[in-house]
């Protein structure tokens, strides 16, 4: 079964969205693996801070499956797209092994560039490989994002 990887983050009420979309997916798939819990800024809009966790997990569902999931875990948890600068909960399939298939966006863009997904990700598998570059995660982080604004805030169960 392939190793996948899921990013999680929520700037509306975001400890408890993040603790029920880590309830939900054990639900779904059985055993988790997740990150820390970052705080980070919002980018482009004005809006409240960001929690993000990163969530590893076996599993043989397809990617298109796995997607509806996410979507219907996100409208379970109140998603609404209508105002940008509220976010209760977005689920993105980040890697499903090392699969690569640009129509299905994997691995997702930005995974290795983007420090809200980079540091849980490096944190929870910092010597998973990109598939496509075949640089490792902790590398990554630690030579390009390290000095980013992302704050570490320890294990989700620390959070009320």
């Amino acid at each position: 079964m392939p190793e996948v990887f899921i990013g999680v983050g929520s700037n509306a009420d975001p400890a408890r969205a993040l603790h029920a979309a880590v309830a939900a997916l054990g639900q779904r798939y059985g055993a988790l693996r997740c990150s820390p819990v970052y705080r980070s800024r919002a980018a482009g809009i004005a809006a409240a801070d960001y929690l993000n966790i990163v969530v590893a997990l076996a599993t043989d569902v397809g990617v298109n499956a796995l997607r509806e999931e996410f979507a219907a875990i996100e409208t379970a948890a109140g998603r609404s797209r209508a105002d940008p600068a509220v976010c209760r909960l977005d689920l993105d399939l980040l890697l499903y092994g090392s699969r690569v298939d640009a129509v299905q966006r994997l691995p997702r863009v930005g995974v290795f560039e983007l420090a809200f997904v980079l540091g849980p990700l490096a944190d929870l598998a910092p010597e998973l490989a990109h598939p496509l570059t075949g640089a490792r995660c902790r590398s990554v982080w630690l030579a390009a994002m390290r000095g980013s604004s992302l704050e570490n805030l320890g294990a989700l169960t620390a959070l009320g």
